[in-house]
């Protein structure tokens, strides 16, 4: 194996850490500087980063393959999409809540290197359409390159920012996103975006770690928590304040006790699993009648 080299995990790229929760602008920079080494050293077959993270890569694709197939993903899923298209990142599998159908369209949030956005396309069909979104401009490239290397007509990537979607108002069918929108210095924003961009009747799918207490300062403040998806995690019941403040309904937070046997890999050091742990988060955007809530 090669050399590790870092990323959102590096001391020296977190020195002065994030001063403020309102210095949006370094918090990006911060989050962005770690997803371009990522997709830097994917693409030159290299490792990045703490491979088991959610925002490491190994230069091992078994490893990535065995790192999918934890996030819970099938190895059909991983055959169905262009070599080097998974990762490994994330920390589910927006698409097995998503309940996509034929001629669906579907917005990815934060679409890396598009292996969701593949694995969507095969679930809409030629009929659909996928517009990955991603803030970074070396993840866009690999994205588009796997596009044209797998042949998915259906599938289009856009540079921007997840507060700020350079979509139309009301494209989307379905709106997914892996562990991307606590990487989001403005979750409110992100989803009242998402509210605007999707159809009445539109829904959420979306896989993203959750605080189940409150993190302490230090934690929060340490650039290599928020770049891994974790200093940010918001708590459930703060989470789903901010949905409802956007306009959505139905809404459903399902932690998933069983995250921690990958999270806990992810900063050992601070014993992680103690604060946070991966959730399901599912919503609707209401009709202009209220919309009827049925359980799956």
């Amino acid at each position: 194996m090669s050399d590790q080299k870092f990323c959102c995990n590096s001391a020296t790229a977190i020195e002065n850490g994030i001063s403020s929760a309102a210095d949006h602008d370094t918090h990006r920079q911060i989050v962005r500087q770690a997803y371009a080494e990522v997709a830097k050293a994917d693409s030159a077959g290299e490792g990045c980063g703490v491979a088991a993270s959610c925002c490491g890569v190994s230069d091992d694709s078994v490893i990535n393959t065995l790192i999918s197939t934890r996030l819970g993903y099938s190895q059909v899923d991983l055959d169905l999409a262009p070599a080097g298209a998974d990762m490994g990142l994330g920390c589910g599998n927006p698409k097995a809540i998503a309940a996509l159908k034929p001629g669906e369209v579907v917005v990815d949030l934060g679409a890396g290197g598009g292996f969701d956005c593949f694995l969507a396309a095969h679930e809409v069909g030629s009929g659909g359409h996928v517009i990955g979104v991603d803030m970074t401009p070396d993840m866009i490239s690999k994205a588009r390159a796997n596009a044209a290397k797998g042949r998915f007509d259906n599938v289009e990537f856009r540079l921007g920012e997840i507060e700020h979607l350079p979509i139309a108002d009301a494209t989307a069918d379905v709106i997914i996103s892996n562990c991307v929108i606590n990487l989001s210095p403005d979750k409110p924003r992100v989803f009242r975006d998402a509210f605007r961009v999707l159809k009445p009747g539109g829904r959420l799918a979306i896989s993203d770690v959750v605080a189940t207490v409150e993190l302490p300062v230090e934690m929060r403040n340490d650039a290599s928590l928020v770049a891994g998806c974790m200093g940010n995690a918001s708590l459930i019941e703060d989470l789903e304040a901010m949905m409802r403040a956007a306009g959505f309904e139905c809404i459903r937070i399902q932690p998933k006790d069983e995250s921690k046997e990958f999270i806990k890999d992810w900063a050992p050091e601070h014993n992680i699993t103690d604060y946070v742990v991966s959730a399901t988060i599912e919503a609707i955007r209401p009709h202009n009648r209220s919309t009827s809530c049925r359980a799956s």
